[in-house]
């Protein structure tokens, strides 16, 4: 039995993992840690839990396993290092911390040999879509990435915006569209082509109409193509979350990113 601790637990998010945790039956939900909601019950298949705001003491109490924190990139560096240097596994969902970061939390914190995955995205779907981008990068001189997301996101563009156009640039050779950049706007109006990761052009939607969607664009002379994929519900990550959390003790590398890698792609 996996003990697994949800930081983040009376989030959005962190409320989908507890459950999907809670049903699984090779693991267990032993500690909630929601600082902002210290005191409050969580309950789930596995009982009746009390947010605390006390993550170390958390972690010891509960001899846990697997952290999962689905949290704020402000806060997210500091629970993973706690998490670590208590020989604690993790597995990151949270986005805007820069992976060379995460690198080094893990290098810096990591006792008896526990081992960081974060997934810029959790859908398998997403991770595919990816991989279509990355295989179709090198065949087309333009490309652009247009991702759309609920407003109450924290960072933009999207970790799976910029892992998706690091994973075309590396693909095409780290060389910049063909098109027009920033050059062409119009005075007064920076950002109308949007910003560049490795050679390629992102765009950030934000409104309350969506979840999660994102869209690559590839263009080359008299053809395009365009692949799309759209999460409709946080459930649809929950799969992905669990397959992490099933692997990240027997990972070969302390810190791994991407669900393609456990996924076999």
């Amino acid at each position: 039995m996996i003990r697994v601790v949800v930081s983040g637990a009376k989030g959005r998010m962190g409320s989908c993992v507890v459950d999907a945790v809670s049903a699984a039956q090779d693991m267990q939900v032993v500690g909630c840690y929601a600082p902002l909601n210290a005191g409050e019950t969580v309950t789930c298949a596995d009982g009746t839990l009390t947010c605390s705001d006390d993550l170390a003491g958390l972690l010891d109490e509960t001899r846990a396993d697997v952290m999962v924190d689905f949290t704020q990139p402000d806060v997210a560096a500091d629970n993973v290092a706690c998490a670590l240097s208590h020989g604690v596994h993790v597995v990151l969902g949270t986005t805007g911390v820069a992976p060379e970061r995460l690198a080094e939390i893990q290098r810096q914190s990591s006792r008896d040999g526990a081992r960081l995955f974060y997934a810029p995205n959790f859908t398998t779907g997403a991770v595919l879509m990816m991989q279509f981008a990355k295989m179709a990068a090198k065949y087309f001189p333009d490309a652009e990435i247009i991702e759309m997301h609920h407003d109450g996101k924290k960072d933009a563009p999207s970790g799976t915006a910029l892992q998706t156009a690091r994973l075309m640039g590396e693909a095409r050779g780290h060389v910049r569209n063909v098109g027009p950049g920033p050059e062409t706007e119009t005075p007064g109006h920076a950002g109308a082509r949007g910003c560049e990761e490795d050679g390629i052009r992102i765009h950030a939607v934000r409104g309350a109409g969506f979840m999660a969607s994102q869209e690559v664009v590839l263009s080359s002379i008299g053809q395009t193509l365009t692949i799309r994929h759209d999460s409709t519900q946080r459930e649809s990550y929950m799969p992905g979350v669990l397959l992490a959390v099933r692997s990240v003790a027997d990972l070969p590398d302390g810190f791994t990113v991407g669900l393609e890698r456990i996924m076999g792609l």
